[in-house]
Order: structure tokens, then sequence, then C-alpha cells
């Protein structure tokens, strides 16, 4: 009997200590993501000013994802199955699960790419200054933007730099959605453009660092990058839909067997 009560005033206390602990766990990440923006601001503003240096900026970001996947105690460990040759333009396509991915992303790619992200990342701040300069930006709500969103898109893959996007369009609301439906943008750029579509799957970075504001823990955060699937010779009226959902079924399935 005292060892249940014992148990039972244990499991309580770890309750109440992850309310305690998990706020400072998140102030800790957000001065991670801060701290090295400020004190690479200059260096970081000069090399935004133009599309030119946007390679250099890239290595500097890599960094940056660096600095905070490691220092919120998060391992890494990458499946490279597919390698990206240097010089090539890809569309990168993973699943979304929290506001980790995007530094995950920096890590697992070799080749510059730019985001297409949702623009109220932007009002994050230091964070959302400079994403707001690299990245592409999108308000969901408004068709002319999603227009926009395509030339932008389509300017930057002409000058040679790659794509992400995340095709279920944004978090799930639903934290026991393993995978959303696609949306066409992703799919539809990269059919285009004739370029390749690199799949990958984030297995845990709904648990090491969730949208929920008192769940998350340090540990191991592992990425497979899926076979490259090339596009050339696709066209948007026959292929597109095929396309966009044989890509879904290879990361769902691969998440569904690595849960």
């Amino acid at each position: 009997m005292l060892c249940a009560v014992l148990i039972l005033l244990f499991l309580a206390f770890m309750k109440w200590m992850r309310f305690i602990l998990m706020p400072l766990y998140r102030i800790w990440f957000y001065f991670l993501l801060g701290a090295p923006i400020i004190l690479l601001f200059p260096v970081l503003l000069v090399l935004t000013i133009s599309e030119k240096t946007y390679a250099q900026f890239f290595r500097v970001a890599q960094l940056w994802a660096v600095i905070v996947i490691y220092g919120m105690f998060w391992w890494p460990v990458i499946d490279r199955g597919a390698q990206m040759k240097k010089g090539v333009s890809y569309m990168l396509v993973a699943n979304h699960t929290s506001m980790t991915d995007i530094m995950l992303m920096l890590m697992v790619a070799r080749n510059p790419f730019v985001f297409v992200g949702k623009a109220e990342l932007a009002k994050i701040p230091i964070f959302g200054f400079f994403y707001k300069r690299t990245c592409i930006l999108v308000d969901r709500k408004d068709a002319n933007s999603r227009l926009a969103v395509f030339k932008s898109a389509s300017a930057r893959l002409a000058s040679g730099v790659g794509i992400c996007i995340f095709p279920e369009g944004g978090v799930p609301v639903d934290r026991s959605i393993v995978l959303d439906n696609f949306k066409d943008g992703a799919f539809r750029l990269a059919i285009e453009h004739q370029i390749p579509v690199v799949p990958m799957s984030f297995y845990d970075n709904k648990k090491r660092f969730p949208f929920s504001f008192f769940h998350g823990s340090p540990g191991i955060m592992r990425v497979k990058t899926h076979e490259i699937l090339e596009t050339k010779g696709m066209q948007l009226s026959g292929d597109k839909v095929r396309f966009r959902e044989s890509v879904r079924a290879i990361m769902l399935n691969d998440l569904l067997k690595n849960k």
C-alpha cells in the first residue's frame, strides 16, 4: 500500500515538474533561436542584400541550425539514402510537425534551397526579420498570395536554387494525424520545371518539440531521405495528382512503420 502511494506521489510530482521545466526549455529554445542571429546580424544583413550571396547565407543558416539542434540536446540521426548532386535544384518535401522541421531540413540538405513557408512566422522577433528576407512567404487565405508564390519560386528555381515545401500546407491540428493530405504546389512546381523531388520522413520532431506548449524532450531526431524521384517527361494535366499521391504514399507508409 505504501509503495503504491509513493508511486502515485512520484508520478504527480513529475507531472507538476513538467509544468515548471517545459516553459524554461521553451525559453532556452528561443534564446538559441535568437542569440546567434543577433551576434551575426551584420554578416547576415550583408548576405541578404542580394540573391547572389544566398549560397553564403545558406551556409550560415546551416551553422545556426546546428547550434539550435545540439543546444536543445537533440541528436540528429540522418539516413541519407539518396545522394543529392551538387549544382542541381531539387524540390524537398517532408512531413510537417514542429518548428524544428526548419532546422533539421537545413542540416539534411547539402544544396542551397529556400523555404516556402507561412507568412505568420515573419512575426517572430529577430528570426522573422531574416525569414521574410530569404524565404518565400505565403498567406494561404489569400489567393493572390498563392499565385505570387509560384512566380517567386519559379524565379528562384531558374537561378539554380532549390525549394523546400511542406506539402501538408501546415501542421495538422489533430496530433493523431500521421500525415495530412497534400497540396498541389510542390508537385506543380516540380513538374513545370522538370526538377527532381526528394521526399523525406521526420520521425521524432513531434515528440521532441511539438506545438503543444508543455510537451517536448531532449533525444534523438531521426530523418530519412527517400529515393530521388525524377519528373522529366511528366505533364501537369496527366501526372500531377498521381505523382502527388505516390509521394504521399511513400512517406505515409514509412512513417507508419517507424512510429
